[in-house]
C-alpha cells in the first residue's frame, strides 16, 4: 500500500478553507494510491533562474510549451509536473535526492514528459495544480509534483517525495512506476477519471454566483467586524499571531488590522485591532523572523514561538511589511517598529537592489558552510555557535548579548524545531521575552551587532534569485515612497523613482500596453497577470502622492485600463488569474483570498477606489463595487480569508477624503504636506496642483479645472470627503485643526 507523501514544503500554498474529498477508482488503479495530503540544455536559456537550476540534470526537461504538449500527445504518455521555485529548500532537496540521480531520471525519462515551472513566472499554473492537489486532501505547498494527461488534465499529484521507499512511505521511483504501469494497463480509464476530476474541481472553484448578489449591497461594515471577531478566535494570546504551529508574518492581516486601528467606529474594536496587531508586531521585530545582524526578515518560524526561522528571504514580505511598520509607529509612538522598518529599508537596498535597477525576488535559506563551499545548509549563513560569538564579540559585552538573545552554549534550537538536526549546537537570535535593556545596554548591544555584522560577510552568502518580478518590485515601489512620505528622506523617494523608471523600460511593452511578469538577464517574459499590474498600480499611485508628478498617475490610469481589458469578468464582475488568451490552462480562475499577498482583485478595489478619489470619478467608484462584489459570496462565508479586501472595501462606503493643495513647492508647502503625512488617515489621497498638474488634471476633474489659474502665492488646501469639499485653509493652525478628528464618544 502507497501511503501518502509527507508535506514537507517550503512554505503552504494557498490554504483552502473548503476543499473536495476525491474518492475515485483511480486510487485502486494506481496500485493503492491514497490521497496525498539529458536534454537540459531546454532549460539553460529560461528568463527564470529557477528552471535554469535545473539544467544540467539529467531529467529530460522541457519548460511549459506545446512542444512539450505535442509530444505527450504523439508518445501517448503522460506529463510530469514538477512546480517550485529557486529559494525552496525541499525544492533543492528533492532535486539533489531524485532529479539528479541518473538511474530515477531514466525512470522519468521513459514513462513520462516532464515539465518543469517557476511558479513565481506562473502563479496562475501553481493555482490550478496547487487546488487540484489540496483538493486531494494534502496541504499542498513546493515542490509541487502533479502527474497529468498529454491534455494538461491532473490526475495525481502531491508536494515532496523521498527517493526511495522509507518503511510503509513509497519512494518517487515506485511512485513513478507505478504511474507508468496504470498508463500503459488502460489511459483511457485515467483520462476520463481526470475529466471528472476537473469538472468537479471546477464546479467547487468557480459556483455559481448568488442570482441576488447584483441587487444586495453588501454590508462591509459586518464583514469587516466579523473578520475581526474571527481573528480573535485565531488570535496566539501567549505568543502573538494567528497560527497555531509554524508562525507566518501574514502581511494582508496585518494590514487590515491597521485599518481597523485607524477606523473601527466602535472604541473596543479599535482597541482589540491595536493589541492584536502591536502584539503581533512585537514577536515579529523581537523574534527570530527578523534578522538582527542584517536587517530584513526570514519566511515564517517552524516553532510557535517566533524563535526558529526557515531562513529565506523574499521581496514580496519585506515590502509588505515596510509600510505597516511605519504606519503602525504613526499611530502607536513604539519606535521599534520605526527602527525594524529602517533596517528592512537598507537591507534591500543593500542585498536586493540590482546594479541596473530594480529588485531581486528573494535569497536562499541554505548557504554553503564557510570551510566547505560544497556543503550547503539551512540557516549556514545566520547562525552562530557560542564559540563564534565568543571570538568575535568583546569579553565585556558577551554576557549582556547571551542574555538578551538567550545563547546556549550547547545552541538554543529545540530538537522538535529541527528535525534534520542542521542546527545542532547553534543559536538563532530572538530576544529573548523578558529583556528590557537600558539605554546604555542597547547602545552596546548595537555595537554587537555591527561586529557580527561585519563578520558575517566574510562567510558565502545564499544564493540570490536576481529575477525581477513585476508585482513584487510594485510593493517594493509602495515600500519605498510611503517611506519617503513618512520619514521624509528623499533617497527613498529617489529609489522609488528609479524603480518605476525601470519596471517601464524593462516590464512594458510601450507597443501592446501589456505588463511582463518577470525579467532576468536582459529578458523579459511575455506573460503578466493581474496582480502585476494591480501592484503596481498601487506602487504609481504611492509615487504620485510623493513626488506629485502626474505622469506615474497617467501610467497607472493607463495600466488599470489594460488590466480591465485582459482580465475583467465581464459576466460577474472580479479579475481572472490570467488572460483569455491563454488556452494551455485547464482552468480560468478568480483568487478568492489573500494569501502572501492580496489578490488582485483585492488590489483592484483599493486602486480604483483610490483613483476615484483622486479624479472624482463615478465610474471608477462603481467598478470598484463591481469588483467587490464578484468577492462579497466567499468574504461572507469566510471573512477572515480575505482580510486585505475587507480592509479595501472603506473605500466603498463613503468616507474617503480628497487633500487638494493647490500650491507650488516651498517650504510652507512642505510643512502642509508634514502635516498631513503624520495626521494618517487609511482612506485619503493627496494631489498638489501648481501650473504644471494643473494642465492634466484641469480637463478630468471639474474641481480643479475651477482653481484659479494662477498658482496662489500661500498654499491653500481644501479637505473633501465623498466628493464635498470643505472650506479651504491657508495657515497652518487651520490645516492642524482641520486634520485632528473631535474626541471619541
Amino acid at each position: 500500500m502507497l501511503s501518502a507523501p509527507p508535506q514537507a514544503s517550503c512554505s503552504p500554498a494557498s490554504p483552502r478553507l473548503r476543499r473536495l474529498c476525491f474518492t475515485l477508482p483511480l486510487l485502486l488503479s494506481l496500485g493503492g494510491l491514497t490521497n496525498p495530503c539529458t536534454a537540459a540544455n531546454r532549460l539553460a536559456d529560461a528568463t527564470s533562474p529557477y528552471l535554469r537550476q535545473h539544467a544540467d540534470q539529467p531529467v529530460d526537461w522541457y519548460p511549459w510549451s506545446e512542444d512539450a504538449f505535442a509530444r505527450a500527445r504523439a508518445e501517448n504518455k503522460p506529463i510530469f509536473l514538477s512546480i517550485g521555485y529557486s529559494t525552496c529548500h525541499w525544492c533543492h532537496v528533492m532535486a539533489d535526492e531524485s532529479f539528479s540521480d541518473p538511474a530515477i531520471a531514466a525512470v522519468l525519462n521513459d514513462g513520462f514528459i516532464a515539465i518543469k515551472v517557476d511558479r513565481e513566472q506562473r502563479p496562475d499554473l501553481d493555482r490550478v495544480y496547487q487546488s487540484f492537489v489540496q483538493a486531494l486532501g494534502s496541504p499542498g505547498g513546493w515542490p509541487l509534483n502533479v502527474w497529468l494527461t498529454p491534455d494538461r488534465q491532473p490526475f495525481y499529484g502531491g508536494t515532496y517525495f523521498p527517493p526511495a521507499d522509507e518503511g510503509r512511505r513509497p519512494g518517487f521511483t515506485t511512485v513513478l512506476q507505478r504511474i507508468a504501469g496504470a498508463w500503459a494497463a488502460d489511459p483511457d480509464r485515467l483520462r476520463a477519471q481526470s475529466t471528472d476530476m476537473l469538472a468537479a474541481l471546477s464546479s467547487e472553484l468557480t459556483p455559481a454566483p448568488d442570482a441576488n448578489s447584483a441587487d444586495t449591497v453588501p454590508d462591509w461594515p459586518t464583514l469587516r467586524n466579523a473578520a475581526l471577531d474571527r481573528l480573535a478566535e485565531l488570535f496566539d494570546t501567549t505568543h502573538g499571531g494567528f497560527d497555531p504551529a509554524a508562525k507566518f508574518p501574514a502581511p494582508v492581516t496585518l494590514e487590515f488590522l491597521l485599518d481597523q486601528l485607524a477606523s473601527a467606529p466602535i472604541p473596543a474594536d479599535r482597541e482589540r485591532a491595536r493589541h492584536f496587531l502591536t502584539t503581533t508586531l512585537h514577536a515579529i521585530v523581537r523574534g527570530g523572523l527578523h534578522d538582527h545582524v542584517g536587517g530584513g526578515f526570514h519566511r515564517y518560524t517552524v516553532d510557535p514561538a517566533w524563535r526558529v526561522p526557515h531562513f529565506e528571504k523574499t521581496l514580496y514580505d519585506q515590502a509588505q511589511l515596510i509600510p505597516i511598520l511605519l504606519t503602525t509607529w504613526q499611530y502607536t509612538d513604539d519606535d521599534s517598529f520605526r527602527a525594524a522598518a529602517v533596517d528592512t529599508l537598507a537591507y534591500l537596498n543593500q542585498q536586493l537592489a540590482l546594479p541596473a535597477g530594480g529588485f531581486a525576488s528573494a535569497e536562499d535559506a541554505d548557504a554553503a558552510l564557510p570551510g566547505d563551499p560544497t556543503q550547503h545548509r539551512e540557516g549556514a549563513f545566520y547562525t552562530w555557535t557560542a564559540a563564534e560569538l565568543a571570538a568575535v564579540l568583546p569579553a565585556a559585552d558577551l554576557d549582556l548579548f547571551r542574555r538578551a538573545f538567550a545563547v546556549r552554549d550547547t545552541g538554543n534550537v529545540a530538537p522538535a524545531h529541527d528535525p534534520t538536526g542542521e542546527l545542532a549546537g547553534s543559536n538563532t537570535l530572538a530576544l529573548a521575552p523578558d529583556f528590557a535593556p537600558t539605554a546604555a545596554e542597547q547602545a552596546r548591544l548595537n555595537a554587537c551587532i555591527d561586529l557580527l555584522n561585519t563578520h558575517r560577510a566574510q562567510r558565502p552568502r545564499p544564493a540570490r534569485d536576481d529575477k525581477v518580478v513585476t508585482a513584487w518590485n510594485g510593493f517594493a515601489l509602495s515600500a519605498f515612497a510611503r517611506a519617503a512620505q513618512i520619514l521624509d528622506d528623499p533617497a527613498h523617494l529617489a529609489t522609488a523613482q528609479r524603480t518605476a523608471r525601470f519596471l517601464r523600460a524593462h516590464l512594458y511593452d510601450e507597443t501592446t500596453g501589456h505588463l511582463a511578469r518577470s525579467f532576468h538577464d536582459g529578458q523579459r517574459d511575455a506573460v503578466g497577470f493581474p496582480e502585476d499590474y494591480a501592484a503596481l498600480i498601487q506602487g504609481l499611485i504611492d509615487l504620485y502622492e510623493t513626488d506629485f508628478d502626474p505622469t506615474w498617475l497617467a501610467w497607472a490610469r493607463e495600466l488599470q485600463t489594460t488590466q480591465d481589458e485582459l482580465f475583467w469578468d465581464d459576466a460577474h464582475g472580479g479579475y481572472f488569474a490570467n488572460a483569455a488568451t491563454d488556452t494551455t490552462v485547464v482552468l480560468r480562475l478568480k483568487v478568492d483570498h489573500d494569501n502572501t499577498e492580496p489578490a488582485a482583485t483585492s488590489l483592484a478595489v483599493r486602486n480604483l477606489g483610490r483613483l476615484a478619489a483622486l479624479f472624482h470619478d463615478d465610474d471608477l467608484l462603481n467598478r470598484a463595487r463591481l469588483a467587490a462584489r464578484a468577492l462579497a459570496p466567499t468574504a461572507t462565508r469566510e471573512p477572515a480569508a480575505l482580510p486585505s479586501f475587507l480592509a479595501a472595501t472603506g473605500w466603498l462606503t463613503g468616507d474617503a477624503q480628497q487633500a487638494l493643495l493647490h500650491a507650488a513647492p516651498g517650504p510652507t508647502t512642505d510643512t502642509f504636506l508634514h502635516l498631513l503625512r503624520t495626521h494618517p488617515h487609511p482612506r485619503r489621497v493627496t494631489l498638489r496642483i501648481d501650473a504644471t498638474s494643473q494642465a492634466y488634471f484641469a480637463p478630468r476633474v471639474p474641481l480643479i479645472a475651477a482653481l484659479p489659474d494662477e498658482t496662489p502665492t500661500a498654499p491653500t488646501l481644501y479637505l473633501c470627503e465623498n466628493f464635498v469639499c470643505q472650506l479651504p485653509v491657508t495657515t497652518t493652525a487651520e490645516v492642524l485643526t482641520l486634520l485632528t478628528p473631535p474626541p471619541t464618544p
